[in-house]
């Protein structure tokens, strides 16, 4: 055997040359893989050859009603073979895989997180399918929750709709900032400091036209978009607070009141009482306090000022000076105590026509209102007794 057979032979069947016990060299071995790789090349360029002859063949044969008939084939061959592609789906399973989007983000990036997590079977498919449908250059951000069984058409669907997680949250009446922080950060993942911060960042409060933001975060049931800031969530709120408020405020208001005014005494009204029946009479004793240049007595304002009390209020309580402690300074609060509801700030509006001063909590969840002191106290022997 020569020396070009036996390098031809071993090429083709990748053998060890032993041959009289001699060996192959180590250098053989690079042009054995080499010639190899050559024939291996040039047997599928004489195969695709082939067959693109045969084709021309017997697409001569057909004529030209054949060849179209031919491209249309290939056509709708290509044409199911996509549609099952772009419709063929994965299964995760019960597993949640979480998609966030930020503002910017490339499309290639997110195919690639989809592929990887198995969320959709191909990613060629689905970046396909993005940009003929325009659906990659037009992404909504936010954070898109995957589970169970995923297409390429179902995830860019809704891509499309900004179908991405909103979390319910409802915000009660009555909250003070504090509370309201908490109750956002555990189901926002917000960060609670920062966003009380905002009560005094002067700069943002520009942006809204508030003196601060207490009282002015309207309680409502919202479907916030996950992953907002701090600063978009508040400005949500006070955006709802002027959507609902705006319509109501008359020309002149009692008093001689702000608007801001109304709100801080819509806040106590909302702490003393969720009665619907009392919300006017409450907003009329404390009228008919201001207009007397009376101290307001209200509990709720010391409260706020201790920080909140998670027990009854002590009589010692009302002897700690805080800017809050209205049994100590006449006048409304410095900025209101809660964010109250619309029957509130409406009551705080157009309180009752009464003569009443006084008000304590009665038995059974109400309270009783009195024109003097003496009433007053003998309505609180009344229910002590009880």
């Amino acid at each position: 055997m020569t020396d070009w057979q036996r390098l031809l032979f071993y090429s083709v069947f990748l053998m060890n040359y032993r041959g009289n016990k001699t060996g192959v060299s180590f250098w053989e071995y690079g042009w054995y893989l080499l010639v190899t790789v050559l024939l291996l090349m040039a047997g599928i360029v004489l195969a695709a050859a082939t067959v693109l002859v045969y084709s021309v063949r017997i697409v001569m044969k057909l004529g030209f009603k054949g060849m179209v008939l031919t491209v249309v084939g290939i056509l709708c061959l290509i044409a199911v073979y996509s549609f099952w592609s772009f419709n063929r789906t994965a299964d995760i399973g019960n597993q949640t895989v979480s998609i966030i989007i930020a503002q910017g983000d490339n499309f290639s990036g997110i195919a690639n997180n989809l592929a990887e997590e198995e969320v959709v079977p191909s990613r060629f498919w689905l970046t396909l399918l993005a940009r003929i449908t325009g659906v990659d250059t037009k992404l909504t951000p936010g954070r898109y929750d995957f589970s169970g069984c995923n297409s390429c058409r179902s995830v860019l669907d809704r891509f499309r709709r900004a179908d991405f997680l909103r979390i319910k949250i409802t915000v009660p009446e009555g909250l003070p900032l504090w509370k309201l922080a908490s109750l956002l950060s555990n189901r926002l993942e917000l960060d609670s400091s920062a966003f009380v911060s905002l009560n005094h960042d002067s700069i943002f409060l520009a942006k809204t036209g508030l003196p601060y933001l207490e009282g002015f975060l309207f309680p409502e049931t919202y479907l916030f978009a996950w992953g907002l800031s701090e600063r978009e969530v508040a400005l949500i709120m006070v955006n709802q607070y002027r959507a609902q408020t705006d319509s109501i405020w008359p020309d002149s208001i009692l008093n001689g009141l702000s608007q801001v005014d109304i709100i801080k005494l819509a806040s106590i009204i909302e702490a003393e009482t969720h009665l619907d029946s009392e919300r006017v009479l409450v907003s009329s004793v404390y009228m008919n306090r201001l207009r007397q240049d009376m101290k307001l007595d209200a509990d709720p304002t010391v409260i706020y000022g201790l920080g909140g009390l998670n027990r009854p209020l002590y009589r010692r309580d009302i002897q700690k000076d805080t800017p809050y402690n209205t049994y100590l300074y006449k006048g409304l609060p410095p900025t209101p105590i809660n964010s109250p509801g619309l029957d509130a700030i409406k009551a705080a509006l157009n309180p009752a026509e009464t003569d009443y001063l006084f008000f304590v909590a009665n038995e059974t969840g109400g309270h009783v209102f009195s024109r003097t002191n003496a009433e007053h106290n003998r309505a609180r022997r009344r229910i002590r007794s009880n």
